[in-house]
């Protein structure tokens, strides 16, 4: 049965916090595209919001994060699928540091050398019931096998400010970042797929349309097939061990389930860092309003943690990024 990745990130505007990348990896029936997940899931899944509430939560809301998520008005429509998807793949972890585990275990080591993590361990999930999480798994397992489906993996890549900085000094852009961020963290999800054909879609990335170049630096020695490349899509196919694959960047591709969900479990993941960020600096400074660490609201936060900030020896590679 071919394989599906999808690719989204959050937390590419901001100037504190994370960059998080995350794929989501599918096994799906022949001829199944990224598009048509939706539809064989509809039982349990729609791409909005609003049809969830109308319907009891009876329905799974699986869609772009800035739908499900605003600042300040909670955590409980990222949960439901982000809580849901582990639970179908049978991962339930209990705390923060557990989810980090699961999803990006080669982040910890470098993420715990910053206080504002060290300190931090709240419960899982936050607003969710686990009961209702169990359920919603539930569910979601039940019509992906009903579907001849199969979520196999969610694997996050976070770019914490100090390695982002060092980054941009690799790169030519902020988009060519997030470009080799993705096509790093693609490249190592396929490793372990073999024997099928492989279909990728990751949303575009800084409104670029050629993709070529970087795709013949992950993939050297295939040979790549341009098929297209316009403002609406990008798609590039060549043979890797005798797999036929196919990488798409498509505008808009948060459309697609597995772009979807990558998107939703990205923004968990970095609103979960921004809420031990928060928790760090407001604790010492009990007047201080909580940032989403986007640039304007950024420099005032930066501002006034300053004199903490040089109190407690914490250099500004650690928590500002240049772009």
């Amino acid at each position: 049965m071919p394989f599906i990745i999808g690719t989204d990130e959050a937390g590419y505007g901001p100037n504190l916090g994370p960059l998080v990348v995350t794929a989501t990896v599918w096994e799906v029936p022949l001829g199944v595209r990224a598009e048509d997940l939706y539809e064989r899931l509809a039982p349990v899944v729609c791409g909005s919001i609003k049809p969830s509430e109308s319907r009891s939560g009876a329905i799974l809301a699986v869609c772009d994060s800035k739908q499900a998520y605003q600042s300040g008005q909670g955590l409980k429509h990222l949960e439901r699928a982000v809580w849901a998807a582990l639970r179908a793949m049978d991962q339930m972890p209990r705390c923060w540091s557990e989810l980090w585990e699961t999803l990006a275990p080669d982040c910890l080591a470098a993420m715990f050398c910053e206080p504002w993590y060290s300190e931090f361990d709240s419960r899982l999930p936050i607003e969710l019931d686990r009961r209702e999480a169990d359920l919603l798994g539930r569910s979601f397992h039940k019509a992906l096998t009903e579907a001849d489906m199969e979520l196999l993996d969610v694997v996050s890549r976070p770019v914490f400010p100090k390695e982002f900085n060092n980054l941009l000094g690799r790169f030519r852009s902020k988009a060519d970042l997030l470009s080799n961020v993705t096509l790093e963290l693609v490249q190592r999800v396929m490793e372990g797929l073999v024997g099928q054909p492989i279909g990728v879609v990751c949303d575009k990335h800084g409104g670029r349309s050629r993709y070529l170049p970087l795709i013949n630096g992950f993939f050297a020695g295939c040979l790549v097939e341009v098929r297209r490349e316009s403002r609406q899509e990008s798609v590039y196919r060549f043979n890797r061990a005798g797999d036929r694959v196919e990488v798409r960047f498509c505008k808009q591709a948060e459309s697609y389930l597995p772009v979807a969900l990558a998107s939703m479990f990205a923004k968990y993941l970095r609103e979960l860092a921004m809420m031990a960020w928060n928790e760090f600096w407001c604790d010492r400074l009990p007047e201080l309003e909580p940032t989403a660490g986007y640039p304007n609201d950024a420099k005032r936060f930066k501002q006034a943690i300053a004199a903490v900030q040089a109190e407690l020896h914490i250099d500004d590679s650690l928590i500002w990024r240049k772009k």
